[in-house]
């Protein structure tokens, strides 16, 4: 039997799915990311299993806000996964793993835990619901109402990664 042809102008890219990676800014901060430039860095040490299977769940090119927890509590950059899922290099048992990020953009205005728990909106977030998880799942719905509490534009994001 033949294959169908794609419409035109349709696409088999895969859908962008977005994430939360949270971290102690005083143990690894955005401002380290960034310095790694387009290398990125493996996002290891995680010990969570279901942080691990958010992880496992990403693909090349999903997007995430990078969250500073314990001080300052509010998402300051935008990252884009760069490797998939990996055995973490922290990790002797062969159980963890880890994806690798990279920088893309900062926030120009950092959103705080507290203005996303006031968002009606936002109130079934995981960053809400589930603050001691370490790597989250965000909702296209909730990367858009972030994105633009924080002064950018969604879709421009996904240009500025694809450009890089």
């Amino acid at each position: 039997m033949p294959k169908k042809k794609a419409a035109a102008g349709s696409s088999k890219a895969p859908r962008i799915r977005h994430w939360l990676f949270k971290s102690e800014p005083d143990a690894f901060s955005w401002e380290m990311l960034k310095a790694r430039g387009t290398r990125g860095e493996p996002w290891d040490g995680v010990r969570n299993y279901q942080a691990r299977n958010n992880m496992r769940a990403m693909r090349v090119g999903d997007l995430g806000f990078f969250y500073h927890s314990q001080e300052g509590k509010e998402i300051v950059g935008i990252v884009e996964v760069i490797a998939p899922a990996h055995p973490d290099p922290t990790d002797d048992t062969g159980t963890w793993e880890c994806v690798d990020v990279k920088a893309v953009t900062d926030m120009p205005r950092p959103v705080t835990l507290a203005e996303a728990k006031a968002r009606p909106g936002l109130a079934g977030m995981a960053l809400v619901t589930s603050t001691r998880l370490s790597v989250q799942p965000v909702t296209a719905e909730e990367w858009d109402v972030i994105c633009r509490m924080g002064g950018l534009d969604p879709k421009r994001i996904k240009a500025l990664a694809k450009s890089e």
